[in-house]
């Protein structure tokens, strides 16, 4: 196979972890048999600070015409005036639109060598495997915006479309798992949360009525996550909702830097990124954890390449880097911290075990 990679690195860290992903995937497409072309592009503050704008218009454009991106991180303090009319976040939520990617998938499955990073009791880590699907294209994020000197507005707006599309990705994946969906919004309050439940209601009905669905608000499933994950498959839920529950997610992996994330639309391009931030405070010095990215690239394999063997291939060599504990700063104990070169390469060495 040839594959056309868009490569975003991004800002602080992305460049460190993006470029040390890079050559897992060349090693995987040289023992497979393939072909990838690796095309690099700015986005985020550094495109801010190269062509004025967080987006350009040769990146959408050469992402439109890859098979898959690759993104590392945006943003940093020397774009974080929240005032700003020109923001590095703008690039990333643009690019998504642009892209027509609509679900955010971020499976959380701890590790169980890395369990004690957890703020979480292990007994209760033991097991877990959880796909959240955030949509990724509506709600409160893209809804109009008001700001005076007294007040401001931010527009939560949901369409039926938009909840279908997302939903079905969702159950989709459901059915293919352990077929159990839980959707989370706050109908007892929103009408946009109203809404999202009796479409989702409707369409599980009368599509997939194979998979058993639970409706959760969103409050009380920020207890449950950490309180009780293993009683969790997929999770789908609504823009900022999803942005918060993935965040707080996280800490059932013990490191953000564990967690890798795909954005999908409806055909086979989509954006893979860790997902964590840029990470300015460690960007330039070589420590960061690279294995969120290079799980990110598994999913890259695996959903826009079709190449489910190699994903595994990939996921399989980092579980067994874990196993070893070879363990960047985020994880490891003082002074038993390996770089992120190194991590990188302890998952190449792995691939061919």
């Amino acid at each position: 196979m040839h594959a056309d990679i868009v490569v975003l690195p991004g800002d602080g860290i992305g460049p460190e972890i993006v470029s040390a992903t890079l050559p897992v995937l060349e090693t995987i497409a040289r023992r497979h048999g393939h072909a990838f072309a690796f095309r690099e592009h700015d986005i985020g503050g550094i495109a801010i600070d190269r062509h004025g704008e967080p987006l350009p218009a040769t990146t959408l454009e050469a992402a439109k015409q890859a098979d898959a991106v690759l993104l590392g991180a945006v943003g940093g303090p020397k774009w974080s005036d929240p005032n700003a009319k020109v923001r590095p976040e703008q690039g990333l939520l643009a690019i998504r639109k642009g892209l027509g990617l609509f679900a955010n998938l971020r499976p959380v499955r701890p590790h169980p060598a890395a369990l004690g990073a957890s703020p979480i009791k292990p007994e209760l880590l033991e097991g877990v495997d959880i796909v959240v699907v955030r949509e990724l294209t509506g709600g409160i994020y893209f809804g109009d915006k008001t700001r005076s000197d007294t007040d401001a507005t931010d527009l939560c707006r949901y369409t039926v479309a938009e909840i279908e599309r997302v939903v079905r990705s969702a159950a989709t994946l459901a059915r293919s798992r352990r077929g159990h969906l839980t959707s989370v919004d706050k109908a007892n309050v929103l009408e946009t949360s109203r809404l999202w439940r009796d479409v989702t209601t409707r369409v599980m009905r009368e599509e997939f009525a194979d998979v058993t669905v639970e409706h959760q608000l969103v409050d009380s499933m920020a207890m449950h996550l950490l309180s009780k994950p293993r009683a969790y498959d997929v999770v789908v839920t609504e823009n900022m909702f999803g942005d918060i529950l993935t965040d707080e997610a996280s800490m059932l992996a013990g490191s953000l830097g564990l967690l890798a994330s795909a954005s999908l639309g409806a055909g086979k391009v989509g954006i893979y990124e860790p997902i964590h931030g840029s990470a300015p405070d460690i960007a330039g010095k070589g420590i960061a954890n690279p294995y969120a990215t290079i799980l990110s690239a598994a999913l890259l394999l695996r959903h826009s390449l079709g190449l489910e063997e190699e994903a595994q291939a990939v996921e399989h060599a980092v579980d067994r880097a874990l196993d070893d504990r070879v363990f960047t700063a985020d994880l490891a104990a003082p002074g038993q911290a390996v770089s992120t070169a190194d991590a990188a390469q302890a998952v190449i060495d792995r691939l061919g075990a």
